[in-house]
């Protein structure tokens, strides 16, 4: 498998312009799309295409997730535990809903979504623990909220979040036993980073500052509000900073004098996960400026990574493996194919990605998935191969002219290139365009562009017809041309990278 080593990538946070020597080009849109979202369809590339301008294409897709209403809660997202139970679908069901909606957006919200799936990972809840549909709801809604928003008020609002409040024992710290648990999750995997800037005395002394929010008024999976009399009113040394802290005090306190700590952990965090594994402290550290200086703002941070010549460099183009989503949702994305009624793709997705280690708004652990390597383990990988053409295989059932339509008008690299279309007749040409456009860089081994040009070709068709010019892609066959090509690619190690 091509895997690129970022430390090779020199560029700069400087903002990418296409120029003659780094032209704008289908690579690199589809890189921006599955890097920022779920993958970009036919006409989004061929409309970035012609746009030729990165920056405002950048700028588009996050203006565009800032302005996005959050998915309207369900009828049940302020239920409690009585109403669950008297209700006519078990209570796990309701959480699969609230995972389908999740997939649903994810398929539809692009930019909004993408940061949505990636803070879950991040502020982490399990909702097999908490349990409760309702609370599943409120903190997915929350996520959306402050996908894009300012960092120091996500901060602040996941913390006394019912579901987080469950899930980390929050509604279990009062005054006469305070309980650790968020206090030290808030600094190790929130915040901070594991042993970083912070003792074992600052976490015994900010759950004391986080006691008191333990009420349900006596009301299984009602809203958890704060009771003062299960609050430490003791003085508390937080950083060096002595006081009866509240929970606010400890947000103020926490971004006051740990400000470069949490800046350099969220935007290295940040890096890693839209960038490549490998981290690159210099463009971090300018991150870190940017963050700071724009008091937290996520949105900011992102459009200097995004527009930079350091995101577009080559070298970090197909540098992460695909996560579950990543291999489902943005090939679905971009190949646009209609499907038979009786497909409930949001419920097969919402089960896919579950059994290939992605269960949405279940992370693994805690420390949530880990990703890359994690995801492409040899009985995960068959997997993902599966899933793949299953899809492939009910947009065949459902129409095969699709497979036909999609072929003419593709864009064949720059600008300038021009598309694909029904008079084509050089094949090498057709193969090559095809796997530009679904691998991050195309396939430059021969031993594997030839395996290709053979599945294309396919049993049947007189090789002198490739030659002679009686071959076009308006020939009879291109459909199933078409389809033995993409179940081909399935299983090629570079599809498993973006």
């Amino acid at each position: 498998m091509m895997m690129s080593d970022t430390s090779c990538n020199l560029a700069s946070l400087t903002e990418y312009v296409p120029s003659p020597e780094n032209p704008w080009n289908v690579s690199k849109i589809n890189h921006l799309y599955r890097r920022i979202a779920f993958g970009a369809s036919k006409t989004e590339v061929l409309a970035a295409l012609a746009q030729n301008n990165p920056s405002a294409l950048v700028d588009q897709l996050i203006d565009d997730a800032l302005a996005l209403n959050i998915t309207p809660p369900p009828s049940w997202g302020l239920w409690n535990r009585d109403q669950f139970d008297n209700a006519p679908l078990e209570t796990f069901e309701y959480r699969q809903e609230g995972k389908k909606q999740m997939i649903t957006d994810l398929l539809q919200n692009k930019v909004r979504e993408r940061l949505t799936l990636f803070w879950s990972n991040h502020f982490v809840t399990e909702d097999n623990t908490y349990q409760s549909p309702a609370y599943q709801s409120q903190y997915y809604n929350l996520l959306q909220i402050h996908a894009l928003g300012n960092f120091r008020d996500f901060v602040y609002d996941i913390g006394i979040c019912n579901a987080m409040l469950v899930y980390l024992n929050g509604d279990e710290n009062i005054k006469d036993r305070p309980n650790e648990n968020y206090a030290r999750e808030l600094y190790e995997l929130f915040t901070l980073g594991v042993d970083n800037s912070y003792t074992e005395s600052d976490i015994q002394e900010t759950a004391k500052a986080l006691t008191g929010y333990v009420n349900t008024n006596n009301i299984s999976w009602g809203d958890i509000v704060f009771d003062p009399s299960k609050f430490s009113n003791d003085s508390k040394n937080i950083f060096g900073q002595v006081g009866n802290w509240t929970y606010d005090d400890v947000i103020n306190i926490l971004f006051l004098q740990r400000e470069t700590q949490v800046a350099t952990f969220i935007c290295a965090k940040l890096y890693r996960y839209f960038v490549s594994p490998t981290c690159n402290d210099t463009i971090v550290a300018e991150m870190v400026q940017t963050f700071i200086a724009n008091n937290y703002n996520i949105a900011t941070v992102l459009r200097q990574l995004f527009k930079s010549e350091h995101f577009f460099n080559i070298e970090a183009i197909g540098t992460i493996i695909k996560s579950p989503c990543d291999l489902n949702i943005s090939f679905f994305n971009e190949i646009g194919f209609a499907l038979p009624a009786d497909v409930d793709l949001m419920d097969f997705y919402r089960n896919t990605v579950r059994i290939l280690g992605q269960d949405v708004l279940s992370p693994i652990d805690v420390e949530g998935w880990q990703g890359d390597e994690d995801w492409i383990s040899p009985d995960l990988l068959i997997g993902r191969w599966e899933s793949i053409r299953y899809i492939l295989s009910k947009a065949w059932s459902h129409n095969q002219d699709q497979f036909k339509d999609f072929l003419i008008g593709m864009p064949i690299g720059e600008p300038g290139d021009g598309n694909l279309v029904v008079t084509t007749d050089d094949v090498t040409l057709v193969v090559k365009t095809i796997l530009l456009y679904f691998f991050p860089r195309g396939i430059t081994d021969p031993v594997i562009f030839a395996e290709a040009l053979g599945v294309f070709k396919i049993d049947g068709i007189p090789e002198n017809y490739f030659e002679d010019g009686t071959w076009t892609l308006g020939y009879p066959e291109i459909p199933q041309q078409f389809a033995a090509l993409l179940n081909y690619i399935a299983e090629i190690p570079e599809f498993q990278l973006k």
